[in-house]
């Protein structure tokens, strides 16, 4: 039987990029019924999403860059769906 491992999504502009590294340290999240991200409004998440922007940039930005443009995406991010009542 053959095993196969899922790929992660590609990611193809920093936005997508900053809100992925948000999402893998628990600073926002999924509205489950309408697709909007949500603040998680976590401290600590988000001190770690600035250290993975910080020491894992994408190629071709620099830490401070990469930081800056998860700060920018998550205030951006509201802390409520604005489709839910």
């Amino acid at each position: 039987m053959l095993m196969t491992r899922k790929r992660s999504p590609a990611i193809r502009t920093l936005r997508g990029w900053a809100i992925h590294v948000l999402q893998e340290a628990g600073a926002v999240r999924e509205c489950e019924e309408h697709g909007w991200m949500q603040d998680r409004a976590d401290p600590h998440a988000r001190d770690r999403a600035l250290d993975i922007a910080r020491k894992y940039p994408p190629a071709g930005i620099s830490a401070d860059e990469a930081v800056a443009v998860v700060r920018e995406v998550l205030d951006s991010i509201g802390d409520t769906c604005p489709e839910c009542p």
